[in-house]
């Protein structure tokens, strides 16, 4: 393989890439369509004679990115992602927490609607008096890319509806997929049936979009004015009704054996379908009972994704690697021969922890089962004993931390009442080389502080030429230098200059979230931001009386006070907390207040309530615009008491003249709120 044939390789595509840009963002393309052909045939044959691979490569990539040209919007209900389930196990315990959670008798069974996972691209359909008035992408959720024109080419998308009970505003949401059979006419042009869908739908120009078989099925709302129907299931059957295409998968169902048999046997039929699943998903039928199970952070409580099972493979682990996580945990990685798995080449495969390699006795040199679900890492499940060698080799667990050399430590878990399975470098901070680029590597995801060109692979290599070495380095890149790299021309330093500056500005919880506190996630970092309110109460925790304040918050306990104690103890995190402070800008933090009874109200219960549970409680009291607190004080508003409260508490409420109601009392209070 001659470097002037990957040159010219190279050459070709950015050559692609100039044309694509003309064509598909400026509108004005700069060469006929038979030399652009010829062009990408040339490519294609390169790829196939020399096994070569890039990102730009029209075997992956289709068209332009066409960001820029596509006005983003908010949804005006969030579109989340759902949790998985990859066993019974797991879906016993999903049943399992929202018993809890609407405190059910232990053997209630919940009415499913089972609706098979299409992989595919979702969008949003926004109606306004039957017409279809805007079309979005996902996006990140929060929000989507305006797609109207290119989804209005979908033949399965109704442009309008005349039913009289189709809802005066409604958000429909469905999958936008390729059928087997069509894709099998354009596969020459994309990677798979999804790439096509997504490419698809972000072309610029939509009669290009119209030139592919895109196809269309509904299967829930996000935002809706006068919707009447009471379950799932009705509200599936009024779409078929409303013109738009429907699952023949879709089925209701109850009880945990009865998902699982319908799970097994949509799974031995899948590779049948004339469209791709990867799963099936199970939502609480009743509207009314979603409604009070409610939202967790990324996902709603009332439904789950039970993905197929995993795909398996049998190979040699040829050495045992350690990695280094942003929190210091130490992670046992097998380098394994490359080995196909489900149309995926697999050399790496997580071993979890010190203990898992002992209780399985995994060694260097033996033959083991690789085993991988859905988007979940490669593991080994399990070793062939009868294949191995004498010269397999037992893995010794180091006792210092291969990146900076300092002890490791499994801590004791004081929940578990257990020594911790995962051993931990002692190093705090940024002192760890590999701990520092996974915190930056963190810092710029999707969920912290979302900076587009700044992927994985990229924070290495500008690791390793001292680009950054600290979050706060980010911000003051020297662009001249980047410009001067393999591979980074004059639109992709300006893109990344770009989405650096957009990212300046931010909420608080986002922040909060991307320094990488152990154990401060996502729902933590928003319930921190919301009771702090702005960034110099959060930099104000480094005094210890201000961080015992957050033991006040409903749902922080000691393990979170504990870690931002040993977060702003270390010099290098308070350093780089306070230069970000003066770089960032922050979103006022506007709290969606819902008016009801409680509006400005705060409330702490005590003692165990009757027929709810104090999750549901906490939710009802939110919804009706009031907080609930752990701790009694005379900023109180309403001690709700149980059964079995506890006596200090009522003794201080009383002290301080504070209401004291009891479960009765609440549940008449809240009911004049619906």
């Amino acid at each position: 393989m001659s470097n002037s044939l990957l040159k010219q390789y190279k050459e070709k595509l950015k050559l692609l890439d100039k044309f694509n840009k003309h064509y598909y963002q400026n509108q004005k393309p700069i060469v006929s369509d038979k030399e652009y052909d010829e062009l990408k045939s040339e490519i294609l044959k390169i790829e196939k004679n020399y096994n070569f691979t890039n990102l730009k490569s029209p075997s992956v990539k289709v068209g332009y990115k066409p960001s820029k040209k596509f006005e983003k919007f908010r949804h005006r209900v969030k579109m989340l992602s759902l949790s998985n389930a990859f066993n019974e196990e797991d879906l016993i315990n999903f049943q399992k927490k929202n018993i809890n959670f609407l405190a059910l008798d232990k053997n209630y069974e919940f009415e499913y609607s089972a609706e098979p996972k299409i992989d595919g691209i979702s969008a949003s359909l926004n109606y306004k008096n039957g017409k279809l008035i805007k079309g979005l992408s996902r996006g990140d959720g929060e929000e989507g890319e305006d797609i109207t024109e290119n989804l209005k080419t979908i033949k399965d998308i109704p442009l309008s509806i005349s039913h009289s009970d189709f809802p005066d505003e409604i958000d429909i949401r469905g999958e936008v997929f390729i059928e087997t059979n069509d894709f099998k006419k354009i596969e020459k042009d994309f990677a798979n049936p999804r790439n096509a869908a997504s490419g698809s739908l972000r072309q610029k120009n939509p009669k290009k979009t119209e030139l592919i078989p895109l196809k269309f099925i509904a299967y829930t709302f996000g935002f809706n004015s006068n919707l009447k129907e009471k379950k799932q299931s009705d509200f599936i059957k009024n779409l078929d009704k409303w013109g738009f295409k429907i699952s023949d998968l879709n089925k209701t169902i109850k009880g945990i054996n009865n998902l699982v048999n319908y799970h097994s046997n949509i799974e031995k039929k899948r590779f049948t379908l004339n469209y791709d699943i990867d799963g099936i998903v199970y939502k609480v039928n009743d509207f009314s009972l979603q409604k009070r199970l409610g939202f967790m952070a990324t996902a709603p409580r009332w439904a789950i994704a039970h993905k197929f099972s995993a795909n398996y493979s049998v190979t040699k682990i040829i050495n045992i690697d350690i990695q280094v996580g942003r929190t210091g945990a130490l992670t046992p990685v097998a380098k394994v021969k490359p080995v196909n798995i489900g149309g995926v080449m697999v050399s790496n495969a997580t071993l979890h922890n010190e203990d898992e390699i002992n209780r399985k006795d995994i060694r260097i040199g033996d033959t083991v089962k690789i085993e991988r679900a859905g988007d979940v890492i490669p593991h080994v499940i399990s070793v062939d004993k009868k294949l191995r060698t004498s010269k397999s080799q037992k893995y010794i667990f180091p006792n210092n931390c291969p990146s900076c050399g300092s002890k490791t430590i499994k801590e004791y878990n004081s929940t578990t009442k257990k020594i911790d399975a995962v051993r931990r470098c002692s190093n705090e901070g940024f002192g760890c080389e590999k701990i520092s680029i996974e915190k930056l590597k963190h810092f710029v995801s999707k969920d912290a502080l979302n900076i587009e060109g700044l992927g994985k692979k990229v924070v290495e290599k500008f690791w390793d030429l001292k680009f950054i070495k600290f979050p706060d380095d980010i911000f003051n890149l020297n662009f001249k230098k980047i410009s001067e790299l393999d591979g980074w021309g004059p639109l992709s330093v300006e893109n990344l200059k770009n989405s650096i500056n957009k990212s300046k500005k931010l909420k608080l919880d986002k922040f909060i979230y991307s320094l990488g506190i152990r154990h401060i996630g996502q729902e933590n970092a928003k319930l921190i931001s919301e009771f702090l309110k702005d960034y110099s109460n959060f930099i104000n925790l480094k005094d210890k009386h201000k961080i015992e304040e957050l033991s006040n918050i409903d749902g922080i306990g000691e393990t979170q006070i504990n870690s931002l104690k040993a977060f702003f103890e270390n010099k290098t995190n308070l350093m780089v907390t306070k230069s970000l402070g003066r770089i960032l800008t922050f979103e006022k933090n506007v709290i969606k207040k819902n008016k009801g009874v409680f509006s400005n109200k705060i409330l702490m219960f005590t003692g165990k309530l009757s027929n709810i549970s104090r999750a549901e409680a906490k939710s009802i009291v939110e919804n009706n615009g009031g907080k609930i607190v752990s701790n009694v004080s005379k900023k109180l508003d309403y001690l709700v008491i149980g059964e079995k409260p506890t006596s200090r508490k009522i003794k201080i409420a009383n002290d301080l003249k504070i209401k004291i109601l009891n479960q009765k009392d609440f549940e008449k209070i809240s009911k004049l709120g619906q």
